[in-house]
């Protein structure tokens, strides 16, 4: 993991252990107004590895993944109330934090694909632009790294100029994988990113997904169990705002420690 001085999210100097977590969650609460979505979440989010979420809907996953950016600062009357989220030995939560300069470090991916009405090219180089890059070189160096790392460019790279619309949904989901990754996070965040699209290109996604690890450290929020052991080195299960259990994925499926867990994979309820 790089050092905080490399991409500072706040002014202060941290040093951190050897191997330090990529993200850690201290005793988090979190509301929407006065409904209480997250309760004394500890969780900690090793670096390159892939982190899955599940639970039922209305758990919390979600919640907490889109704490991780600030995402949820978007959301009128939503607030952490107690606890703490590290990042780069910086707390995120902190209304201090620039939350456009933590999304620098951290990317995500939705749900449904969302590319730009722009070109292919307009869509990967769209964030480099938005920091003031202006050098056609390095924006052209970029476009095809990225597209590179997203399993995409041997498919796009003589159409670079068509419309990022025009591709099919799989091609256009990679897309926004390449495109959050052309600003050079540490972090990816993946809402769901598979839910919307077809066996094939879902496969697509999940092996890019083994790829990225490599360089990124990743978090996948998925209501599909066979999703999360396929891609997923540790698994967290959450339940009416709770963490219920947490641990390698292998173990999570063949030998869960809590009841719930293994009533919820099981599909006994859900």
């Amino acid at each position: 993991m790089p050092e905080a001085t490399a991409h500072p999210i706040s002014n202060q100097e941290a040093v951190p252990p050897p191997h330090p977590p990529a993200i850690q969650v201290l005793g988090l609460d979190f509301c929407y107004g006065s409904n209480r979505v997250l309760k004394n979440v500890s969780i900690d989010i090793p670096t390159n590895e892939v982190t899955a979420f599940i639970g039922p809907s209305g758990c919390g996953k979600t919640t907490l993944l889109r704490c991780f950016n600030r995402m949820n600062d978007l959301v009128p009357d939503a607030r952490v109330t107690k606890g703490s989220i590290i990042i780069e030995g910086a707390n995120i939560a902190d209304s201090a934090i620039d939350p456009v300069q933590l999304r620098r470090h951290v990317g995500m991916v939705f749900q449904k694909s969302n590319p730009f009405p722009r070109s292919i090219y307009d869509n990967v180089a769209y964030g480099p632009r938005t920091l003031g890059e202006k050098r056609a070189k390095v924006l052209d160096e970029v476009v095809e790294k990225s597209l590179r790392r997203a399993a995409l460019w041997d498919e796009v790279k003589d159409r670079l100029g068509d419309m990022a619309t025009g591709l099919s949904g799989g091609q256009q989901q990679r897309l926004c994988i390449a495109r959050t990754m052309a600003v050079d996070p540490e972090i990816i965040l993946m809402d769901e990113p598979c839910s919307a699209l077809d066996p094939i290109a879902t496969a697509h996604v999940e092996d890019l997904i083994l790829d990225l690890k490599d360089h990124y450290t990743i978090v996948i929020v998925t209501h599909n169990m066979q999703q999360a052991t396929r891609v997923s080195d540790r698994t967290a299960f959450f339940y009416l705002g709770e963490l219920v259990e947490y641990d390698d994925t292998r173990k999570m499926f063949e030998n869960p420690s809590q009841r719930r867990t293994e009533d919820y994979i099981t599909g006994r309820f859900g």
